[in-house]
C-alpha cells in the first residue's frame, strides 16, 4: 500500500509540473507563424544606428551610455570611455535576436514571470525614436529559456538563455578597462623605474636602443613585448574614484614601486604601481586620472627585469646572405675575403685577398651562418676577466642594410674554459658557449687552407 500511494503522489507531482509548463511556460498564441518564420525581438532594427543605451544589469547597476564621434561613452554614473566590445555585443544582440516563442499574448499577471519588477533593463533609442524603447528580461523558464518583454508590447516571450550574458552588464563591465592609452606606433621612446632603479628605452628607425644605465642594442622583440602587455594592461577594479592623500599612502602610490612612462612625441601617458591589493592584484594610478585602480600582479615582474633582459643577444647583426665584405684577425694576421657577384643565374662566389681560387658560396656561408647565430648567454662588465685585452679573434664585417651599408666589429676573448664577445662601441662583453665559437675557428681553417 504504502508504494502506491508513492506512486499515486508521484504522479500528481509529476501532472502539476506538466500543466505549469503547459500553461505558463509553453503556452502558444493561436497564431503559428512563429513556428514556421522565427520573429526578430527588434524587427527591423539596425545595430549601428542605435546611439543611446541605458543598462539596469542584475546586480542592480544603471548605466547610461551614448555614441558620439565613432565611440561610445559612459555617462553615468560616471564618465568613462567605453568598452566598445562589450557594448557593441549589447547593440548586435538587441537586432539580431529571435523570438523562440510566445508564451502569452496579453499578460496580466507579469509577476509569475519575474517581469513585474525585471532583473535586466535595456532601455536604446535609435534615430526616430522620440522615446526609450525596453527591453525587459525576467526569470528562466523551467526549460532554461528567458522570459522576455518589450516595453511597448503586451506579449511575453522566450529568448535564448545564452542572451542573457551578453545583457546582463554592470557599469565595470561597460567602461573601457585599458589602464594606459597611446598610438603603439608612435612610440619614440619610454622609462621603467623599479627596485630603485630606472631603464629608458629609445627608438629611431625601427630599432630600438637602451639609453640607461648603458648605452646598447636592445632586442627588439622583448621591448616590444613589454610595450604590449603595457598596452594591454587591464584594470581588475576600481578601488577609489577620487582618492585622499592618506588612501595614496595606504595603497602604497605616494611612493610607488614602480613608475612607468611612455613618450609619443611631446604626449606621455604614466603609470605608477603600489602595493598588494587584498585580492593580490596592484594598486596602480594612471597619472592623468584620479582613479586608484588593481591589476594582474604579473606587470610588476616584466617592470623589474633588468637593462641585461633587454639587451639583445644576437652577437652580430648582419646574416650569411647580406654580408659583402668580411675580415677575420688572429694571431696578428689578417685574412680578407670578399663577396664576388655572380653574372645570370649563377652563384656568388667569394675570394680571398691574394688567393688564386674562389670559395664555394656553400663553405663561405657555413662560416658566416656560425658567426651570425651565436648569442650571449649572460653579459659582464669591461673590467671582468675576459681575454678581450689579448682577442683571440676579431671579426670586421660590411654588409647590405637596406639602400645602405652597415659595419660591424666584435672581438672574441678567452679566459680559461670561458669564451666572450665584445661588439665595438657597446659596454661590457657577453659571454657565449665556447662549442660555438671553436665551431667558428674549425670552420674557418678549413677555407684558409
Amino acid at each position: 500500500m504504502r508504494g502506491l500511494r508513492s506512486t499515486i503522489l508521484l504522479i500528481v507531482v509529476l501532472g502539476g509540473l506538466g500543466a505549469y509548463i503547459y500553461f505558463v511556460t509553453w503556452k502558444k498564441p493561436e497564431s503559428t507563424d512563429i513556428d514556421t518564420k522565427q520573429e526578430k525581438l527588434f524587427a527591423a532594427l539596425q545595430a549601428d544606428k542605435i546611439d543611446n543605451l541605458k543598462v539596469k544589469s542584475s546586480s542592480g547597476d544603471m548605466t547610461t551610455l551614448n555614441r558620439a564621434g565613432g565611440g561610445w561613452q559612459v555617462l553615468t554614473p560616471v564618465s568613462a570611455r567605453a568598452d566598445e566590445g562589450v557594448v557593441t555585443s549589447i547593440t548586435s544582440n538587441l537586432a539580431s535576436t529571435n523570438v523562440t516563442r510566445v508564451v502569452d499574448d496579453k499578460a496580466t499577471d507579469l509577476k509569475s514571470y519575474g517581469l513585474d519588477n525585471p532583473r535586466i533593463d535595456i532601455a536604446f533609442k535609435a534615430p526616430g525614436d522620440k522615446d526609450y524603447r525596453h527591453l525587459l528580461i525576467g526569470e528562466k523558464s523551467p526549460a532554461g529559456d528567458l522570459f522576455v518583454k518589450r516595453s511597448d508590447d503586451a506579449k511575453v516571450l522566450l529568448i535564448p538563455a545564452s542572451e542573457e550574458a551578453p545583457f546582463n552588464r554592470s557599469t565595470f563591465d561597460l567602461r573601457d578597462k585599458a589602464l594606459l592609452r597611446f598610438d603603439r606606433e608612435k612610440v619614440d621612446g619610454f622609462d621603467v623605474t623599479a627596485g630603485g632603479k630606472q631603464l629608458q628605452f629609445a627608438k629611431a628607425g625601427g630599432d630600438w636602443t637602451i639609453m640607461k644605465p648603458l648605452q646598447a642594442r636592445a632586442d627588439f622583440s622583448t621591448v616590444e613585448s613589454l610595450l604590449s602587455k603595457l598596452e594591454g594592461l587591464q584594470m581588475k577594479s576600481v578601488v577609489t574614484a577620487e582618492p585622499t592623500a592618506a588612501d595614496l599612502k595606504k595603497y602604497g602610490l605616494d611612493k610607488p614601486d614602480a613608475s612607468v612612462n611612455v613618450n609619443v612625441g611631446s604626449a606621455r601617458a604614466t603609470l605608477a604601481v603600489g602595493g598588494k591589493s587584498e585580492d593580490g592584484g596592484l594598486y596602480v594610478r594612471d597619472a592623468s586620472k584620479p582613479a586608484v585602480m588593481t591589476v594582474e600582479p604579473t606587470i610588476l615582474d616584466d617592470l623589474k627585469k633588468s637593462a641585461d633582459d633587454f639587451r639583445r643577444k644576437d652577437i652580430f647583426e648582419f646574416r650569411a646572405f647580406d654580408a659583402m665584405h668580411v675580415e677575420f684577425t688572429r694571431n696578428g694576421q689578417t685574412a680578407t675575403f670578399d663577396r664576388i657577384k655572380a653574372q645570370g643565374d649563377k652563384p656568388d662566389t667569394w675570394r680571398r685577398q691574394g688567393a688564386k681560387a674562389d670559395i664555394e658560396l656553400d663553405k663561405m656561408d657555413g662560416v658566416l651562418s656560425k658567426l651570425a647565430n651565436i648569442r650571449a648567454t649572460s653579459f659582464v662588465d669591461a673590467k671582468a676577466k675576459n681575454g678581450l685585452d689579448a682577442p683571440a679573434l676579431t671579426v670586421f664585417v660590411k654588409f647590405t642594410a637596406g639602400s645602405g651599408t652597415k659595419e660591424e666589429r666584435v672581438s672574441f676573448g678567452k679566459s680559461g674554459s670561458d669564451t666572450f664577445a665584445s661588439l665595438q662601441g657597446t659596454p661590457g662583453a657577453g659571454k657565449i658557449e665556447s662549442a660555438d665559437f671553436d665551431d667558428v675557428v674549425k670552420a674557418l681553417d678549413e677555407i684558409s687552407k
